[in-house]
């Protein structure tokens, strides 16, 4: 499993340039072909042994993070969201500016807040990154706008439970690597794409299906967990522990039943848990691939993620293995996709 070394590796949308390199040294001897494209997207190919057809496993490289869009007199940061992250989860949490500066994200302490402010979520624009500097001419000896901002998180192991940051889709991209690593050959082309810019508006998924044009296509994600204390059980997305989700349907597509169909025929013939997606909220690469070009025939499994698009995720390491396995199996049993 890649998650630990990946978690740790900062690559915020239109900034994946480590992590696709860590990717590429891990899996290029493994592959028949591995290429970038000009947006950034990495893509392997293993050889089918009949090359009936084409099927595409695809996972984002990016996360969510921030960038630096000016410099206060008094040497603080203002910074912005890319990708979808809430001031409620980032208030005093310790930064990296640029890979290599750090900082902690601050706003005005509870006893100086005015009532309004004490009733809503802060804002953006109120918030501001301290990295110590004196002022504005220091600061600006080590950063300077456009600069990216990445959560700086532990990795961690507790029993079945991990946690770390970037897990969306850092998990996606380490099951991946998990199937390329097995070295089995199977009946049809299989393609594996690491994509850029997905956190932004789906963006490297487009230009993979273009290059690619698969028969199938299945995302691999880090899925909302629904089961936090407190939350109607109605309301529960996914539980940790119940294997990995398959998505029906989610915002702007709903899922090719042939393929949905195969997903869990297939786990349900091995044996494998698994569970369905309830919430039909966000979106994915599947949406994108489905939709551009002539359409692909895409579907979604997901491991159950805990608190994404925030400074630590978390996911049961018995979720992240049994996907591992269904993807294996569904690879082997190729001929569900004959048709």
């Amino acid at each position: 499993m890649y998650l630990r070394d990946l978690s740790v590796i900062n690559g915020t949308s239109g900034d994946e340039s480590r992590v696709r390199s860590f990717i590429k040294q891990q899996i290029q001897d493994k592959v028949d072909e591995v290429w970038e494209d000009r947006l950034g997207n990495l893509i392997a190919l293993k050889k089918g042994t009949k090359a009936n057809r084409k099927i595409l496993f695809a996972a984002h490289m990016d996360e969510v993070g921030f960038m630096v869009t000016n410099v206060d007199e008094d040497g603080t940061l203002c910074f912005a969201p890319v990708g979808a992250v809430e001031t409620q989860v980032v208030i005093g949490k310790q930064v990296k500016i640029n890979d290599s500066i750090l900082g902690v994200i601050g706003f005005k302490p509870i006893h100086l807040q005015e009532k309004d402010q004490l009733l809503r979520p802060p804002k953006f624009e109120e918030l501001r990154i301290y990295i110590g500097a004196k002022n504005k001419e220091e600061a600006l000896k080590t950063v300077k706008i456009g600069d990216y901002v990445n959560f700086v998180t532990e990795y961690r192991e507790n029993g079945r439970r991990a946690s770390g940051k970037a897990f969306d889709d850092r998990v996606g991209c380490s099951v991946l690597m998990d199937v390329i690593d097995m070295q089995k050959r199977y009946e049809n082309d299989v393609y594996f794409a690491f994509v850029v810019q997905e956190e932004v508006g789906l963006r490297g998924s487009a230009v993979v299906v273009e290059q690619v044009k698969p028969d199938v296509a299945i995302v691999i994600e880090g899925t909302i967990a629904g089961d936090d204390p407190g939350l109607e059980k109605d309301r529960w997305s996914t539980h940790l522990g119940e294997g990995p989700a398959v998505t029906f349907m989610h915002r702007g597509y709903v899922v090719n039943q042939k393929v949905f169909q195969a997903i869990v025929s297939v786990a349900e013939k091995h044996g494998i848990p698994y569970q369905f997606r309830r919430r039909t909220q966000g979106s994915t690469d599947a949406g994108r691939l489905a939709r551009t070009g002539p359409g692909t025939a895409s579907g979604v499994i997901s491991v159950p993620t805990r608190y994404i698009h925030s400074p630590v995720c978390m996911i049961d390491l018995e979720d992240y293995a049994n996907t591992v396995r269904l993807i294996q199996k569904i690879l082997e049993e190729g001929e569900v996709f004959a048709k």
